[in-house]
Parts: structure tokens; sequence; C-alpha cells
């Protein structure tokens, strides 16, 4: 788990350790049923107190996207929750909004924006094709 603690962000570390395993969660970089970091070995890694780690983990917990196993470990939660659907969206949001706001002072309309979308997905559409046609395996 690569995570990162900003102490100038504002936001408490035990909610930054949060907000990044919903992240690795949602974007599938954690998979159901994988094992995340002991308490202990994560606060040392980020040089926080194993309290901060625990109340992000209760955190975590409460909401379904981990659970524990007495004396086994942290894993993360088999069950598709709908936080992690809430999470995927509200980083796309997020995203959009800072789109949005560049495009704003860009002078780009929504119309322009849209136009642009549909035109790079079709580019990487096409790259992907081209990069699948390169691994696919052709019998002569």
């Amino acid at each position: 788990m690569n995570i990162t603690i900003n102490t100038k962000d504002g936001v408490p570390i035990y909610r930054q350790i949060a907000n990044q395993i919903r992240y690795m969660v949602a974007s599938k970089l954690l998979k159901p049923g994988e094992e995340i970091t002991a308490v202990r070995t994560l606060a040392l890694a980020l040089n926080v107190t194993p309290n901060t780690v625990v109340k992000a983990y209760d955190e975590l917990e409460s909401s379904g996207v981990i659970f524990k196993r007495r004396g086994a470990g942290t894993y993360i939660s088999d069950q598709q929750s709908p936080l992690a659907d809430r999470e995927r969206r509200r980083i796309i949001e997020a995203r959009i909004d800072t789109l949005l706001a560049e495009a704003h002072q860009l002078d780009f309309n929504a119309d322009d924006l849209l136009d642009l979308i549909r035109e790079r997905q079709l580019q990487l559409g096409e790259t992907k094709q081209i990069e699948n046609k390169g691994t696919e395996k052709t019998d002569e």
C-alpha cells in the first residue's frame, strides 16, 4: 500500500489514510479479500502513532470497506460495497469539477468540452485497438 501523508493539507492524518485506502479500493488497486498492512507496520512507515492508523481502520470498517479477523489481520471486504461505487463517482466528479473550472478559465463552453471528450475517447479507443492487435497471436 502506497500512502502519502501531507501534514500541511489541513485534513486529519487518519482521514488521509482512510481516503487513500478508499481510493485504492474504488480503483481496484486493492482487491476484495486482500490483506492490508498491519496497524503497527503502517504507523511506522508513515511515522504516525498506531492510534492514528487504528482510527482510520475503524472508520473504514464501520463503512464496510475493510474487515478484521481477530489475530489474523485486516482485509478488504469481499462484498461490493455501495461505498466503492460512491467513491468512484466522487473521484470522477472531483476531476470533472477541476476540468470545468479550467475550461471556464480558458473560455471553453460545455459543448466544446463534450466534443473534445468524444474526440479523445475515439483516439484512445483507436490506440487501445492498435495495442491489442500488437499483442494478439495470429494463426498462420
